[in-house]
């Protein structure tokens, strides 16, 4: 009976979280990449969590416990998403290629790390995660991609949104965060336009520890100033039924960092101390141009975009004890890219859709150190694809494949690398079969490759070193390939349970190696590995325990207005053949409590078990637990939000990991526990009926928020 009663609350449960949405005109669940919406808007709530046949989508904007602090901060509360210093980003056990706005950032390791930490997350809108992408992305997308969206505006008279933020931590000294930006956009006949700027100053503390059984290598001390400064505008102009569309986006980053580190130095036996101040200047320039065919057939469409940035860091460090040039390291980093893509639905079965394009890059990427040329790489990518979509009766069928050819040299200066050349096909199929509404099982497969990043491939450390420790590229990386396998139960967009299987070849990870000189952190490849992970979401509302079964489905309710709380467990197992490596189980609650004065309590608490692996680390104690707290009001006809909170109330955010191979255990925390305020105001426009759009996301703006009618 037991068994049967736990049925019955999951299936209300679900099926209570449904009403709000069934209420609404239903959009396809077939994804469609390039939608411009100019049509009659009807506004519909934005729903927290949306489910589609590729990707999950996280939205920011009406989620304060997500948009208060930073972009990082944001994230690191999203169910099954996962970020650390030694396991990377992933999300259900795959690593994460970011995408800002539609096109890949192309930036990486400590420098994508702080654009993150830099970036306030008030100024993002919502967070996809493309867990299987299909062909009209780049192969290269490896497992999975994660695609920030930035916030939109009104595009019709001039509007406006303000919105800073501050916070405070104190460990044994007081270390303060703030941020402000303002988002711009006006128009008029013929044209739009949108202004996106702002910036952050934060100041953090750190400690970290390596040992070898008794013997200390290094325990390190840190305080660090981070800067950031950003802009990103974007300009449409109507060209009759086409669209030109001008994108141009810009931040810098000016870091500091000050580490004290105590240590025996292996070559010696003789204690150490040092003092250092390290410092990274890295610009960022990013511009688009795409231009929008657009047909009297208003189901065909053809888009052309060119795309360029450069992305230049240099790196030094100084020892303060004796004022000597410890590192200086440099790169200069320049990508461009030519895309077309052409879309034509048909009234073929229930409904048909043709995707195709072409495309063309190169990147150019060169590393100095201490003025000597040490890495010269080229890469050159040229990719064509089809993609096809069908819905018969209760079926989605997608079925894709892409052609890309690699042209990949470069050389140090010592030796050339060797040359990669390879010329492959990569298919990707998903069925979707509809129960009911809103109800469906999805499986998918797709092939794809992953290729080395300039910060892997850097030989020159551009973190930090001392007498026994060390962190480097490789510049001898091959490719990953990947076959991915998935298939996932999901219920109106909030219950849902996925298993998901990864063969991965040559896959590229971090690890900790040591020898007689101490320990050194470096990428390298894992010729055979693969990747398990299991799932489930349920949300149950409290009034269920209050009120009972019978009497809550016959109510009518907002989820968004009513008491509830979201558990999630998801189980990853990284297998590396000849270690015996453990899965890890990562939980996350999420509670929300409506409190007096339409005031929005939000918990999330995060933990993981302690004995499974992360590829070649082990997870000595429970990673990345926290307890966040939000409280948010809406002031002014919801114009003003207000959010105050608390992030690790109980200060439990450390990390402990062993590495496999060694006898090294590797410490580190933070200043995680942090009390902040967070404040967005929405300068009201003249005309109530401005629709909303967003075009620093040239054009690519995916399935809309926005139920339309033609």
């Amino acid at each position: 009976m037991k068994y049967i009663y736990a049925l019955l609350i999951t299936l209300a449960s679900v099926g209570m979280f449904a009403q709000v949405a069934n209420d609404t005109i239903k959009t396809d669940s077939i994804r469609t990449m390039e939608t411009e919406m100019d049509e009659l808007v009807i506004e519909k709530k934005k729903k927290a969590i949306e489910r589609r046949a590729d990707r999950v989508i996280f939205d920011f904007e009406s989620q304060a416990h997500l948009n208060s602090g930073s972009l990082m901060d944001g994230l690191k509360k999203l169910p099954g998403l996962i970020i650390s210093d030694v396991a990377g980003m992933m999300y259900q056990g795959k690593a994460l290629q970011v995408y800002m706005d539609g096109r890949p950032l192309n930036i990486y390791s400590n420098e994508l790390t702080a654009y993150m930490e830099g970036l306030p997350a008030n100024s993002i809108e919502k967070v996809e995660i493309i867990t299987h992408p299909g062909a009209e992305f780049p192969a290269t997308s490896g497992g999975a991609i994660i695609n920030i969206i930035s916030s939109k505006n009104s595009k019709q008279y001039l509007s406006a949104t303000y919105s800073n933020g501050y916070s405070y931590t104190k460990y044994e000294d007081s270390r303060h965060r703030f941020n402000n930006s303002l988002l711009v956009s006006s128009g008029g006949k013929g044209y739009s336009w949108q202004l996106n700027g702002g910036q952050s100053y934060n100041e953090g503390y750190q400690t970290s520890r390596f040992a070898a059984d008794d013997l200390l290598l290094t325990q390190n001390y840190s305080d660090r100033v981070n800067r950031f400064y950003y802009l990103r505008s974007g300009v449409k102009i109507e060209l009759g039924k086409d669209r030109l569309l001008l994108n141009y986006d810009f931040n810098t980053n000016k870091n500091t960092s000050y580490v004290a580190a105590t240590g025996t130095d292996i070559t010696s036996g003789d204690p150490f101390f040092t003092d250092d101040k390290s410092m990274t200047d890295r610009f960022y320039h990013d511009g688009m141009i795409t231009y929008q065919k657009r047909f009297d057939n208003t189901l065909k469409k053809l888009d052309f975009r060119l795309n360029f940035n450069n992305n230049k860091s240099d790196f030094g460090m100084n020892s303060r004890l004796n004022d000597a040039n410890v590192l200086e390291n440099n790169s200069d980093q320049n990508f461009v890219q030519f895309k077309t893509d052409y879309t034509q639905e048909f009234n073929v079965l229930d409904k048909t859709k043709v995707n195709a394009g072409v495309l063309a890059d190169h990147l150019d990427f060169t590393a100095e150190s201490f003025g000597t040329t040490n890495l010269e790489y080229t890469r050159s990518t040229y990719a064509a694809y089809a993609e096809g979509q069908v819905t018969y009766k209760k079926f989605d069928f997608i079925l894709g494949g892409r052609l890309e050819s690699y042209d990949i040299k470069g050389n140090t200066d010592t030796d050339d690398l060797i040359p990669f050349n390879l010329t492959r096909f990569f298919p990707n199929a998903t069925i979707q079969y509809n129960l009911m509404p809103q109800v469906h099982i999805n499986t998918s497969f797709n092939k794809k490759i992953s290729l080395p990043d300039t910060g892997s491939l850097n030989p020159n450390n551009t973190n930090y070193q001392n007498p026994n420790v060390g962190f480097f590229g490789n510049p001898n990386l091959d490719p990953a390939i990947f076959n991915n396998y998935e298939v996932e139960l999901s219920a109106f967009e909030y219950f849902t349970i996925g298993y998901s299987y990864t063969d991965a070849k040559d896959i590229i990870v971090n690890r900790i190696i040591q020898n007689d000189d101490g320990a050194a952190s470096v990428s390298v490849n894992i010729p055979n590995s693969s990747i398990r992970n299991f799932n489930i979401g349920l949300p149950i509302p409290y009034m269920l325990f209050t009120k009972g079964l019978d009497a809550v489905l016959k109510m009518d309710f907002n989820p968004d207005e009513i008491n509830f709380i979201y558990l999630y467990a998801g189980n990853q197992l990284h297998e590396i053949p000849g270690i015996d490596t453990k899965p890890v189980w990562n939980f996350n609650v999420s509670s929300q409590i409506i409190l007096p004065k339409k005031v929005k309590l939000m918990a999330n608490f995060n933990t993981t078990t302690t004995g499974g692996n992360y590829y070649y680390y082990t997870v000595k104690r429970p990673a990345y637990q926290s307890l966040d707290l939000t409280f948010s009001r809406k002031f002014m006809s919801d114009n003003l939000s207000v959010s105050l909170y608390v992030n690790d109330l109980l200060n439990t955010n450390k990390q402990e990991f062993g590495a496999v191979g060694t006898n090294l255990i590797y410490n580190s925390s933070f200043d995680s526990r942090r009390v902040g305020l967070s404040l967005s105001y929405k300068i009201p426009t003249r005309n109530k009926q401005a629709q909303e759009s967003n075009i620093l996301n040239n054009g690519q703006q995916q399935q809309p928020s926005q139920d339309v009618i033609k």
